[in-house]
């Protein structure tokens, strides 16, 4: 499969990559710059400090997090990444000459993602927000706002901007509980609610000939390796089996996408979690009399489980009845207007902007506390709504278009019928930094042959992740106080483990 970089390349640009990789490293084979790139600077993991460059995978899995090429960068800590990728942007454009080669440019900028490290100068505006968080996630954007000047200022100045066209884009929805808001959207990062999935973005370039518009057309990420490539004089013919489309008679011209659905995902291992009865915490039933208390504990221990999926051409994506959906696999699908999710779609609260100085479950379930008590909706697994009016994901429709539904079932099962088993290995304590110097970096070598067969198809629970989970467990504190600890050093763990 060839890259975005690798075709320009052929096309006869220059590339160079500012910033987060974050698509692997674990041989050199996956470094940016044997994917297309012919440089590279910034890091290879995410949610990296702004300042130490230190990335952390876990409790004691931790390391320095700054590349030049195919090398560690050492001796930048104290930089602000947003301040240091912006410069190495404007040297890369200072020493090129655009009339002798075309160049692309990707700059990737860390924030505004966690962790939430603003320089002081740049909090000072918003010091009247109560909500910390929110505070330096504005500050934060601050930061890029002024990158995003200053890199248009050079392109300008340099006399790439009358044939340049730039694209800015995000690659997720917000998280809301490290102040990001996707409000009145529905849910959040990570989620398949259109607070998760939807993206904001803008096209500026002297190049467009219907300027200061708003599209609303549909677009995928996907779309920009055919519609750049195009723009480049590129061949995307020679690129088989492409998702995407070109879409730069819509963004340029305002005429119809040539898109007309957006296959989010289908997860095949993360199912809807089993049904629970109503309220807030579900207890157990206590133990019969007659149960020996001895013969339960043994009954609860378990063995690690591997849960293997086997490759599978006919779709699981079936109906018992059109109000009695049995649809486990998680999934979302958009076809025209009309979007379907099953499963577990994540988080599907509506988070109001968090404006109070409180703690996050406060405005988190502010919604909830303002309108009037309604009865527990019953758990499903199956939801419909038409997206173009409906963008805020209220009015399910679920019961009321059965038609829609099935049409919709139909399309999953389409894709879901060339779906490859998932690959994913257990942890590889190979990785560890400190075998390496002490910063991230490939651990497998060129010689070392490959060992995919012997996971293929095979999702470990557990790993390194989950033993230390299970110790912090056994390490109960009575005290509030450690619970609260406890608490936020297991958030931060899974922040940085899961990037959320």
């Amino acid at each position: 499969m060839d890259t975005l970089p690798q075709r320009l390349q052929q096309a006869g640009y220059a590339t160079h990559l500012v910033g987060k990789w974050h698509l692997g490293f674990y041989r050199k084979a996956c470094l940016p710059t044997r994917k297309g790139f012919d440089t590279f600077f910034g890091s290879l993991t995410g949610s990296v400090d702004y300042y130490s460059y230190g990335s952390c995978d876990g409790p004691g899995l931790c390391g320095y997090d700054l590349h030049h090429d195919e090398g560690v960068a050492w001796g930048q800590e104290g930089k602000y990444s947003t301040t240091l990728f912006t410069q190495r942007a404007r040297k890369i454009l200072e020493s090129h000459d655009p009339t002798k080669r075309p160049l692309f440019l990707l700059l990737s900028l860390q924030a505004v993602h966690t962790p939430l490290q603003p320089p002081k100068s740049y909090i000072y505006p918003y010091r009247d927000m109560a909500n910390v968080a929110r505070r330096k996630f504005a500050a934060m954007v601050s930061t890029v706002d002024e990158a995003v000047r200053n890199v248009t200022y050079a392109l300008r100045k340099l006399g790439y901007y009358r044939n340049s066209v730039i694209v800015y884009s995000t690659d997720n929805g917000a998280q809301p509980f490290t102040g990001g808001s996707n409000w009145p959207l529905r849910g959040r990062k990570g989620t398949y609610w259109e607070g998760g999935v939807r993206g904001v973005a803008f096209v500026h370039s002297p190049l467009l000939r219907r300027r200061r518009r708003v599209s609303r057309a549909l677009l995928h990420i996907t779309d920009w390796f055919p519609t750049l490539v195009g723009l480049a004089g590129g061949n995307i013919s020679q690129s088989r089996g492409l998702d995407g489309f070109d879409v730069w008679p819509t963004l340029s011209e305002g005429k119809e996408s040539p898109r007309q659905e957006i296959l989010h995902n289908i997860d095949p291992l993360h199912r809807s979690p089993p049904e629970k009865a109503p309220g807030p915490r579900a207890k157990a039933p206590p133990a019969s009399s007659s149960e020996d208390p001895k013969t339960k504990k043994k009954k609860k221990k378990k063995k690690k489980k591997t849960l293997k999926q086997k490759p599978n051409k006919k779709s699981s994506f079936k109906l018992k009845s059109s109000k009695k959906p049995g649809v486990s696999k998680t999934a979302a699908i958009r076809v025209g207007d009309w979007k379907l999710l099953t499963g577990d779609p994540g988080h599907g609260d509506w988070v109001p902007l968090q404006m109070l100085p409180t703690l996050p479950g406060r405005w988190w379930n502010l919604e909830r506390s303002l309108l009037p008590p309604r009865p527990a909706p019953a758990p499903k697994n199956i939801w419909l709504f038409n997206i173009s009016a409906d963008p805020f994901e209220r009015q399910d429709l679920a019961n009321r278009r059965p038609d829609v539904v099935q049409l919709l079932l139909a399309r999953l099962s389409h894709y879901n019928r060339t779906a490859v088993p998932v690959y994913f290995p257990p942890d590889d304590p190979r990785a560890d930094p400190n075998r390496h110097g002490g910063a991230w970096g490939p651990w497998v070598g060129e010689e070392e042959e490959e060992e995919e067969g012997k996971y293929r198809g095979v999702y470990k629970k557990g790993g390194r992740a989950g033993v230390m989970k299970n110790k912090m467990k056994k390490k109960k504190k009575k005290c509030r106080l450690c619970k609260l600890k406890a608490f936020f050093l297991q958030l931060n763990t899974g922040m940085m483990s899961s990037r959320i």
